[in-house]
């Protein structure tokens, strides 16, 4: 589904990444983890066109991405959450949704002030379909809730919400489980495993280890701007580079338990 082919970004003499290849698959759930500053969400900010790589080339369904707006990308099939939650937080649950969803049409103020009956058609199917988003997310009782007033874990269930919005074939996940609690995030993982029997291919970023490597059916490890290791979670867990750079060594040769 989607190809980053040598892929290099640098910021002035700073070089962040540096001939990254991956290959995100048509289903499942992709992990990409690797130490801070690895350069994990330069990645993303690349897929969804928020940056320009300085080289190689990015690919969707055979199409390439470079140069492409972000709105753009994101009509293609690929929609994106981000490490700090970008909400509405004086609107509702549902009007949040709404905004996403975005289809009010180029309808005029005659149109807005005496709605049609085709209008006021697709603003209940709308309303119908932004409920329906906020039930996959486990929010759908809390739809009239100022956004404002939710837990930091529900927001950004909600944050997911507006991704899936869009109607996405890739979701990108930044973070998802960062502040939430141990129930949170098991409510979270048995969401996202919903997300991909539906059909959605995922791609996710994350620090919590057990999170990621009870999820995931393939990982890729950065560090320092390379990718040093990609395969199943058993191969990821046991790889010598992957303890040193990111899960830690106690200098006897195991395994950092932290």
């Amino acid at each position: 589904m989607l190809t980053l082919s040598s892929i290099a970004k640098n910021f002035g003499g700073l070089q962040v990444l540096q001939d990254v290849s991956l290959a995100i698959p048509e289903r499942g759930i992709f992990g990409l983890i690797g130490p801070n500053g690895a350069g994990k969400t330069t990645v993303f900010n690349l897929i969804s066109g928020l940056l320009a790589p300085s080289a190689g080339v990015i690919e969707f369904h055979g199409q390439a991405l470079t140069g492409l707006a972000p709105h753009r990308i994101t009509r293609l099939g690929i929609a994106r959450t981000f490490q700090n939650i970008r909400i509405f937080k004086e609107m509702s649950l549902l009007e949040n949704v709404l905004v996403a969803i975005g289809r009010q049409g180029n309808s005029g103020a005659v149109s807005f002030l005496l709605p049609s009956a085709k209008l006021r058609a697709t603003q209940r199917s709308e309303r119908a379909a932004a409920k329906e988003l906020l039930a996959r997310v486990g929010l759908a009782d809390k739809a009239e809730l100022l956004a404002g007033k939710l837990s930091y874990g529900e927001q950004r269930r909600l944050e997911i919400a507006r991704a899936l919005a869009t109607a996405p074939k890739l979701l990108l996940l930044d973070e998802p489980a960062a502040g939430m609690n141990g129930a949170e995030k098991q409510q979270l993982m048995e969401e996202i495993v919903k997300l991909e029997a539906s059909g959605l291919a995922l791609l996710i970023i994350e620090h919590d280890m057990r999170f990621v490597m009870g999820l995931c059916h393939e990982i890729a490890v950065l560090n320092f701007g390379q990718l040093i290791a990609q395969g199943a979670p058993a191969a990821i867990r046991a790889d010598r580079q992957v303890i040193e750079a990111y899960l830690g060594d106690d200098g006897d040769g195991e395994k950092s338990r932290s």
